[in-house]
């Protein structure tokens, strides 16, 4: 049993502070005695950066146990509270907040005791990172100095250390194969295992399914299959049943597309009882992908350790050094680097270590070879099952480097959201953010800048050496680049002295933006403006703007052509590699090229006639009155058009699945509207439909509760309203905000109430701990409560007693942007009109936000909506018969406070005794 380590310790919640001296007790503290601590000594605490908020001291700093996790377990999880350490490490919960000082010596105890044991796992590399850190005056370096035993052998640096991918040859054509639905059944009922509980929703569901894995009769006629499927259908294991019986007998590859990281989680695990981890020859048959912003980028990290990073990110960079050599996938965002850690640091630089800016060098890089982004493509390209989600799907359709490798038998999971991430992945945005990350692609770093970025004259020195076409258009281009925006721009427009024609356009952007708002700037927030009834100024900047980016479109063009000529009659000296770094070259070529001729085509309709396709605007972003970014916009009127063109029509087989996937009016479920956001009216084809509802005992099992007394807009009765609800539910709470600003109010007045009950409150931009972390300490804890906004409705999965109640502030309005306000009219003509449209929408809202309440079949719960004035057409979002009351909050509470089926069982007996 390892000892407590002989350190002070500090733990601040909103029920108070406490300090516990090296060897003695613990006593509560104020605020300001606790500052003073942290001042004088490094003290013992967890998640510095919440305790700072807490205590309201930004600037604290000690000994974070977190980080000492991360150096000692690098890629394990670990729920960043007390009780998660405490289970992590396998100690005893502490029993209060009073209690956790100590547990904390306890942990510090434990982990340090882990790095002299003989069977520490990771024990390799950490005696050399450990001296890095010590040079970067790392806290935890001394501490643990005389624990962590110099090796007999020294250490291997990190990048020679990782596993090289091989080339793999190209995988062959699928053999056309149809699957018998006999076969099917039979295949799911293995999966499920022998004696699980046989669901013929599920059943249904799998047969279904294997519809689009049938050959394709006709040239750009995909199998298109919708199918909807209530929560508790078990519908993952559904479809993955005829798609590893069809990837096993075609030899073909079937990619499942989701929304939310959550359920790609969720997909790995599910996917292992129909494949092994790994085949005989060690490939992996089902693989993670995500876009290339999401892994570590080895150049990145080796900048970084190497003087890139200074201070605090530099001992970030080495802690994500020690995880790089035991991550499973090098995933950042997502995979098993620990949510928590980057917060821990402050700054962005998790961000800083991926390729955010699209500038990866390929075959350039001397990690080529090693590189988590390039293996995961391979892997992919090999695998049976691609678990990616919708942007990545739709851009790899759209732009993919390798044909025979763009997806064409589909699963969209969580379907209702094709729309929303077609809508953003096919539209155009000519921002300053955009522009200066197309300038810095181009012309490379500039005066001060640090970091790896190279320009194109770097990246294709070689090239532009040995054809001197090439070399002519890659000057050109930089001298081209110079029209766009530079560092400070946003400053300069804010001055009104723009420098060059992008800024100038900008400008012209913002002053029309801010002449034309009518929101009240006090606000806060982002506001826009439509593109109608331009002034002249603008237009004639727009104009300018144009001629500047057909100027850099140019060369970039040449130089693309001039690339294509060298990889056809190749010099000697173009050896593999370099051909890599070529096609390379090419692939983001392509990209910049088709990025400029959308920004030209969307500035050449300014002043003109509108396109009836499309929708344009102008906006300033902002957040908190503070300006971010300024731009035109772009998208399609119904985005499903191009959907259609790039996704639908090259595939094969593709289905839409969701609980949520049909609106449901008075009327019955909405197959019509479903269809018509499926994409497959553009190419004139009838998709199959198929319906399987939930199993669950919604009636019995959740209650809707519509509270009436709660007036719109009255912040101090809506706090009162969250803090009593959470305090009768016992915690377990999960509020939803149509609004930040509202959220951080409410969370301001009762966060220090329900900490003093014991009831932990955790709050989205609020709490410094990102979504997915905040998540799995909602889930970690019954007693505590999670509130937030949109991210929350749709991708929480918390079964079990840990969710055990909704709130939902108000009805989720859709929110009357210009996009939204083009749409609504553009469906002004159909049945139902305007205000379908919108109900649409909400009922959508509702039901993915009820979906949350009832995971599973023993779950129960109230779904608690505070208003005043709730539309009766809007109930029908609810599963049909669930129990809708409207009452006031004190009767609210009382039913609450009972529980589902307390309350039932005590309405029953009320009734019988009134017969009686």
């Amino acid at each position: 049993m390892s000892q407590p380590l002989p350190l002070p310790a500090l733990h601040a919640s909103h029920a108070g502070t406490w300090l516990r001296d090296a060897n003695g007790s613990t006593r509560g503290c104020s605020k300001g005695e606790a500052v003073m601590a942290a001042a004088d000594t490094p003290l013992l605490l967890m998640n510095a950066p919440l305790v700072a908020s807490r205590l309201g001291y930004p600037d604290l700093s000690g000994l974070d146990l977190l980080e000492l996790f991360a150096f000692v377990h690098p890629a394990k999880f670990c729920v960043p509270t007390p009780k998660g350490l405490a289970h992590a490490l396998d100690l005893a919960e502490p029993e209060d907040d009073a209690g956790v000082p100590l547990l904390l010596q306890q942990a510090a105890g434990a982990l340090v005791a882990t790095c002299e044991s003989e069977d520490w796992a990771e024990r390799e590399g950490a005696w050399s990172s450990l001296q890095s850190l010590a040079r970067l005056r790392w806290p935890w370096a001394n501490v643990l100095a005389p624990h962590v035993a110099k090796p007999q052998k020294a250490e291997k640096w990190l990048f020679t250390r990782l596993p090289e991918w091989e080339e793999t040859p190209e995988r062959p054509q699928p053999s056309q194969v149809l699957i018998e639905e006999p076969e099917i059944e039979a295949h799911l009922e293995q999966l499920t295992g022998e004696g699980a509980e046989r669901r013929e929703g599920q059943r249904l569901f799998a047969r279904g399914a294997g519809h689009i894995f049938s050959p394709r009769d006709r040239q750009r006629r995909p199998h298109v299959l919708l199918a909807q499927a209530g929560t508790g259908i078990g519908k993952t294991l559904g479809y993955l049943a005829p798609a590893s019986l069809w990837a096993a007998q075609s030899g073909g590859t079937v990619w499942v597309s989701t929304y939310t990281k959550n359920l790609q989680r969720q997909l790995r695990r599910e996917s292992t009882r129909a494949w092994p981890a790994t085949r005989p020859d060690g490939s992996p048959p089902v693989v993670v992908r995500k876009g290339r912003e999401n892994y570590l980028c080895l150049l990145n990290l080796e900048d970084a350790l190497q003087g890139g990073f200074a201070g605090r990110p530099a001992i970030l960079a080495h802690l994500v050094a020690r995880w790089a050599a035991y991550t499973q996938d090098g995933d950042m965002i997502g995979g098993d680097l620990p949510g928590w850690l980057g917060t821990l640091f402050r700054k962005r630089g998790i961000a800083a270590l991926t390729d955010q800016r699209g500038e990866c060098v390929y075959a350039g890089c001397p990690h080529y070879r090693k590189c988590f982004i390039e293996r995961s493509a391979r892997n992919a390209a090999q695998a049976d099952l691609v678990i990616a989600n919708h942007a990545l799907v739709m851009v790899n359709a759209a732009r993919g480097r390798d044909l025979a490798s763009r997806p064409t038998r589909i699963v969209f999971d969580e379907g209702h959201h094709v729309f929303d991430a077609a809508d953003s992945t096919f539209s155009a945005a000519l921002t300053g953010q955009e522009a200066i990350e197309l300038r810095r692609w181009i012309i490379g770093p500039e005066r001060n800048s640090r970091g790896r970025r190279r320009g194109l004259a770097a990246r294709l020195a070689d090239v532009a050496s040995y054809d001197e076409a090439g070399g002519d258009a890659v000057e050109a281009a930089v001298e081209a680049a110079e029209a766009l925006p530079s560092e400070g721009w946003l400053g300069r427009l804010a001055e009104g002295a723009p420098s060059g024609p992008l800024e100038a356009l900008l400008a012209q952007v913002r002053a029309t933006t801010y002449a034309r708002d009518e929101s009240g700037q006090e606000a806060g927030y982002g506001i826009e403006t439509e593109t109608a009834q331009l002034p002249g100024e603008l237009v004639e900047a727009a104009s300018t703007a144009a001629q500047a980016l057909a100027q850099i479109r140019r060369p970039l063009l040449k130089l693309a052509g001039r690339l294509e000529a060298i990889m056809e009659d190749a010099p000697d000296w173009l050896d593999g590699q370099g051909r890599a770094r070529i096609e390379g070259a090419r692939h983001s070529l392509s990209w910049r090229i088709d990025l400029i001729a959308a920004w030209e085509a969307l500035l050449g309709r300014l002043g003109g006639p509108a396109d009836p396709e499309f929708v344009d605007w102008l906006a300033v972003d902002r957040n908190d009155a503070r300006e971010f970014d300024v731009g035109l916009y772009r998208h399609w009127l119904d985005p499903m058009k191009p959907f259609a063109q790039v996704v639908l029509e090259p595939a094969h087989g593709v289905m839409l699945t969701s609980a949520t996937l049909t609106d449901r009016d008075e009327s019955g479920p909405d197959w019509e509207h479903a269809i018509a956001k499926s994409g497959t009216p553009h190419l004139e084809l009838a998709p199959k439909t198929t319906q399987a509802d939930s199993p669950f005992d919604y009636a019995g099992r959740a209650e809707v509760l519509i509270v009436t007394d709660i007036k719109r807009g009255d912040i101090p009765a809506l706090a009162g309203a969250y803090a009593r609800l959470i305090e009768a539910s016992e915690g377990g709470v999960l509020g939803l905000f149509t609004a930040i600003r509202r959220m951080r109010a409410v969370y301001g007045r009762i966060a220090d109430r329900l900490a003093r009950a014991g009831l932990p409150l955790y709050a989205q931009h609020v709490d410094p701990i990102d979504t997915g972390t905040l998540t799995d300490i909602f889930r970690d804890d019954a007693r505590a409560s999670l509130l937030g906004t949109d991210a929350l409705r749709d991708g929480v999965d918390v079964p079990g007693r840990s969710l055990r109640c909704v709130v939902m502030e108000s009805v989720p309005w859709p929110r009357p942007t210009i996009l939204h306000r083009a749409r609504r009219a553009s469906a002004a003509e159909a049945a139902g009109g305007a205000q379908r449209y919108d109900d649409r929408i909400i009922r959508a809202r509702l039901a993915q936000a009820f979906g949350r309440l009832i995971r599973s079949k023993d779950d129960a719960g109230h779904f608690v909506v505070l208003s005043p004035a709730f539309p009766s057409r809007l109930l029908s979002a609810f599963p049909e018969g669930t129990p809708v009351i409207r009452l006031t909050l004190a009767e609210a509470l009382q039913r609450v406070a009972k529980g589902v089926g307390d309350s039932a069982h005590a309405d029953t007996a009320e009734a019988e005794s009134e017969e009686s």
